[in-house]
């Protein structure tokens, strides 16, 4: 087994447990370690338009929970069953991966996938890798498969540093690295997702994320806004219901006809 050691940085992790809510993620099942934060957490900082994120973590992850890449522990949640009534609907998210492990040998990795509610697979969306000098997603190695949505930007790499995986749910690997920053640790910022799913029918998501190789210095995924034409899927993270055209339209109509009425009783 791989041996690793600290980066001496790693005493600057400084945990910020009140951001943390370790608690199931509403709409989704967990297995190994998921949560809420409802503040800014170190490096993951909650985007425009929500007031927390969802994360999972492979700190106190699950040992053979690996998405049937081959790592050794990780994380998963797995939304409810959605339906989609009309085909070519867009499921869109955004997420920001981060991990303190910056080996190329046993890079660790994230992913999501969609599955309908017979449990096949329909589309990996985006993976994501520990990669020190490329691409961090889409990912690479430990047999990734190719993503099929549309990501902004379309090719992401790791922001490293000091301080780029300070992240409470990293646990003790909050603020570390693996091999020296500016190898690899970091975090992607946030990473738009987009996919228009062919066919109308029952689904679910599910995202996670796994130790290639060992079980040292953690990696996780943050993501917030999942949705399928402006339904959420699960936890809103305050962001809301976004209208459907024809709602939009509706409210128009209804905003129109509110100011004739208000003219026609200024003339009279």
């Amino acid at each position: 087994m791989k041996m690793k050691a600290f980066n001496t940085i790693a005493v600057a992790a400084m945990l910020v447990a009140s951001t943390q809510v370790s608690a199931s993620i509403m709409g989704y099942t967990t297995i190994g370690n998921s949560g809420v934060s409802t503040a800014n957490d170190g490096a993951v900082i909650i985007p425009s338009g929500f007031t927390s994120v969802n994360w999972i973590s492979t700190s106190g992850g699950v040992s053979g929970n690996n998405g049937g890449y081959g790592g050794t522990n990780g994380s998963t949640v797995t939304s409810d069953v959605f339906s989609v009534s009309a085909a070519g609907s867009a499921l869109t998210f955004s997420f920001d991966f981060i991990t303190s492990d910056g080996t190329t040998s046993f890079p660790d990795y994230a992913y999501a996938n969609l599955y309908s509610s017979s449990n096949s697979l329909i589309a990996t969306l985006f993976t994501a890798t520990t990669n020190p000098s490329g691409s961090a997603v889409p990912g690479t190695g430990v047999g990734l498969p190719a993503i099929s949505a549309t990501i902004n930007p379309s090719n992401v790499v790791i922001t490293s540093g000091a301080g780029s995986t300070t992240w409470s749910p990293l646990g003790g690997s909050s603020g570390a690295c693996y091999g020296g920053f500016g190898a690899g640790c970091g975090n992607t910022g946030w990473v738009d997702a987009s996919y228009a799913i062919a066919s109308a029918g029952d689904y679910y998501l599910k995202f996670g994320v796994a130790n290639a190789g060992d079980t040292a210095l953690d990696t996780g995924l943050a993501f917030v806004g999942a949705q399928v034409g402006g339904t959420p899927i699960g936890n809103t993270n305050g962001g809301g219901t976004v209208p459907e055209p024809a709602s939009l339209a509706l409210l128009g109509i209804g905003l129109a006809g509110l100011g004739a009425a208000r003219r026609r009783k200024a003339t009279t």
